[in-house]
């Protein structure tokens, strides 16, 4: 309990510190978290990327309280999901598959929830591995479980590599946003996951594809939310700005969305 009145009473200050997204110059950009045990964590390379690309970085705890998250919401102007966990397949009709990770029932909530919110507001989205799965479950879609063991002719997609190298190229289609913001028709990207996009949620498109078929991009029709499956981060922490562009567009999203209020 003592553990639980320190978070809220630290979590209260920093809203009090924090302005209101549109007194600051800069867009408020929301990170979201993962939990480990009693800590929530996010890697520097979201919140270096953020920053670099001229946005003012918040992380927002983890909370399945819908009226909490309400108030995390006000003081932001756009929102990066990070990438994670398995999702529970429950939550997009499916029974598990015998090779499912770990999930966290709370996190799952708190994704869905967000994303969802930020959503109805108008607030931008860039969602990052298991923060695209997230966009696509929480808005309609559905995901492979396993890519090994259900699509035929799978390619490698947890690599033994750093995050700074692209183990695997992407096709991107042509007039897409993440066409028009990288300029090329496909790209090396790095990749740690064995999940994906199945069915995409409605009102959304994919964007670009793997050798092998696995989405690897989807963008919504009205352009305010899109990700992507693999970690842009992981090269612009490094260094390579190669996908930097993700996060400045996101970042000229949240401008626009801020001063529209």
């Amino acid at each position: 309990m003592k553990t639980l009145f320190k978070t809220t009473v630290l979590m209260a200050a920093l809203l009090l510190c924090l302005p209101a997204a549109s007194q600051t110059q800069k867009p408020v950009i929301g990170v979201s978290c993962s939990i480990d045990g009693s800590t929530v964590e996010v890697g520097m390379t979201y919140i270096k990327s953020v920053r670099n690309a001229g946005g003012i970085p918040f992380v927002i705890p983890l909370a399945t309280s819908e009226a909490e998250i309400d108030e995390y919401l006000d003081h932001i102007d756009g929102l990066v999901m990070t990438g994670g966990e398995d999702v529970s397949p429950l939550l997009f009709g499916q029974e598990p598959s015998r090779f499912l990770g770990e999930v966290v029932p709370d996190r799952d909530i708190y994704d869905i929830t967000l994303i969802r919110k930020a959503v109805k507001r108008g607030i931008p989205i860039l969602g990052i591995c298991r923060g695209e799965q997230s966009l696509n479950i929480a808005m309609g879609g559905d995901l492979i479980q396993d890519i090994p063991s259900e699509v035929t002719g799978a390619i490698q997609h947890r690599q033994n590599a750093p995050r700074s190298y692209g183990s695997h190229t992407i096709n991107i289609v042509k007039g897409s946003l993440l066409h028009k913001l990288l300029g090329v028709d496909n790209i090396a990207v790095n990749s740690f996951h064995h999940q994906a996009c199945g069915k995409i949620a409605p009102g959304y498109k994919v964007t670009a594809t793997a050798p092998d078929g696995v989405v690897e991009a989807i963008e919504s029709a009205d352009g305010k939310s899109f990700g992507v499956q693999f970690h842009p981060e992981g090269f612009v922490y490094s260094g390579n700005y190669k996908f930097l562009p993700l996060f400045q567009h996101l970042i000229k999203l949240a401008a626009e969305y801020s001063s529209s209020k």
